[in-house]
């Protein structure tokens, strides 16, 4: 696939996924989930974007992000997917492709939009049946919105 350089707008809201290659587990234990959050966070630090959701499922992942700066996602997601691929086919002794292809980067254009985005993102584990309220979900934003934990702590 040709390389795409992409250069988000600062200041609107994206909706960044990805779902492992053949829809398989990109997750196998709860710290690989924290893993990818930690390097999520280490390539996308406060300075150049702000979480407002997230939500990781065993087998693919969401952000609704705001860009504070001008970066080229293309780059930054290549080496974030990169690492945490590694990583893991490192620790499961497995090889190939870890996710279906590139990422996936949506604009969010209306705050309609935004509002069903939230939503659909935090509704996804009770969507899957994984848990009986979306709050059960260890690996969303979703209990932060709920309680004081500081949502850039990840261990």
């Amino acid at each position: 696939m040709p390389y795409r350089k992409e250069s988000p707008d600062v200041h609107e809201f994206y909706h960044i996924y990805n779902r492992g290659n053949n829809k398989e587990q990109i997750f196998f234990e709860r710290e690989n989930y924290l893993f990818f959050l930690r390097q999520f966070l280490k390539f996308f630090p406060l300075a150049i974007a702000e979480i407002h959701a997230f939500c990781l499922m065993p087998n693919h992942y969401h952000f609704l992000v705001r860009f504070i700066k001008e970066i080229d996602i293309s780059t930054r997601m290549k080496y974030f997917g990169i690492s945490y691929a590694k990583a893991i086919n490192n620790q499961y002794e497995r090889t190939g492709h870890l996710f279906e292809g590139r990422f996936k980067i949506k604009h969010v254009d209306s705050d309609e939009y935004l509002l069903h985005l939230s939503r659909y993102i935090h509704l996804n584990p009770f969507f899957a049946k994984l848990v009986c309220k979306a709050e059960e979900w260890e690996f969303s934003s979703y209990r932060i919105y709920l309680s004081e934990t500081d949502s850039r702590s990840f261990s």
